[in-house]
């Protein structure tokens, strides 16, 4: 696909204090009227173009103050807990006749064999978003490269990474290719009605992406498999437990294989190849010294 400058529209990006839609505001603001929108009051008047709406997903009004006038809207929740949001969301694009909606959604509405909570939860997600008349386009990411930071601690700690099923292999993608997707989507209507599955250009596990970091920081690390007791109560200390659940279903999935598929995706959206893990590794290795 010819990749080429997109007019000036006015995009809406929830979730602002998030990691995907924060990386997107560095696409889209040299070009674009932003208007990001989070729970939380943040700074105002830093950038030109581009103001911060405080509301939340509970508040319909709010959403359709911040909704209005927009020629697309990028759409993140992460709560699978409280579907009501994401019903809220679509009542205001409506309400604020929204023309372009695009959900930040997961590679695993696609296996037919996935069923757990969050799946199931993301898949209601794009079939309410398809039959409500809004033009829609859904980014379907692997898991984030930016997961291998929550061993941080242990990297600096005991030089020690941790996982379930450590040789299982997931074709993980870096944050930074979700959000230029999504940024070069966004508002185009030559992407209406289309669904991107976005995944990185390798397939690795746990005990791969742990050597590629060793290498990154110049010193040994032992990535050590956890028991699925063990997994359980590493899950439950971030998540409730019907979540914890439904991420230990997924890992069952990656250790079958469903998770290794790689697409070419980014390169086709954006003209340039996918990151490669030991790219973003070295990108972020400040996070693990």
């Amino acid at each position: 696909m010819t990749v080429t400058a997109a007019a000036s529209r006015h995009v809406v990006l929830t979730g602002a204090t998030g990691q995907i839609a924060s990386l997107m505001v560095t696409h889209l603001a040299p070009r674009h009227r932003l208007t990001l929108t989070s729970r939380t009051p943040r700074p105002t008047g830093q950038r030109s173009g581009v103001r911060h709406v405080t509301c939340d997903y509970g508040d319909v009004d709010g959403l359709v103050d911040a909704f209005r006038g927009a020629d697309a809207v990028f759409v993140v929740t992460n709560d699978p807990t409280r579907p009501e949001h994401d019903r809220n969301i679509l009542r205001a694009a409506d309400r604020a006749s929204v023309g372009h909606i695009v959900k930040l959604s997961a590679a695993a509405v696609r296996d037919a064999a996935a069923h757990d909570l969050i799946t199931e939860w993301q898949r209601t997600n794009e079939d309410r978003i398809k039959s409500s008349g809004i033009p829609w386009t859904m980014i379907q990411p692997r898991s984030f490269m930016s997961h291998a930071l929550a061993w941080a601690s242990s990297i600096r700690g005991s030089g020690t990474t941790y996982a379930l099923h450590p040789h299982s292999r997931n074709a993980c993608i870096a944050p930074e290719d979700v959000a230029e997707v999504s940024a070069r989507v966004l508002g185009d209507s030559r992407h209406h009605f289309q669904s991107y599955e976005v995944t990185g250009p390798q397939s690795l596990s746990a005990h791969e992406q742990s050597a590629v970091l060793a290498e990154v920081l110049g010193r040994p690390l032992t990535c050590r498999e956890l028991s699925r007791e063990e997994a359980h109560a590493t899950y439950t200390r971030r998540y409730p437990p019907v979540m914890a659940d439904a991420l230990l279903a997924s890992a069952e999935r990656q250790r079958a294989g469903a998770k290794a598929f790689t697409t070419d995706t980014v390169g086709r959206l954006t003209g340039r190849p996918a990151t490669t893990f030991a790219q973003w590794a070295t990108g972020h290795k400040d996070r693990f010294e």
